[in-house]
């Protein structure tokens, strides 16, 4: 069950980071880049969670 809520959690934080990128106020490249790194970030850590790695 400990497993379900980190992901989640996880998944949650992932949106409301990508939420505020999209609110920052810089070019859309370096926003582009930045969704791309928190993306990736939340994938790795989800296959975490899931003993891939």
């Amino acid at each position: 069950m400990s497993v379900l809520i980190s992901i989640l959690i996880t998944f949650l934080i992932v949106i409301l980071v990508l939420y505020l990128i999209g609110m920052l106020p810089i070019d859309g490249r370096a926003k582009q880049i930045a969704r791309i790194v928190v993306i990736i970030i939340g994938v790795v850590s989800l296959l975490r969670y899931l003993a891939v790695f």
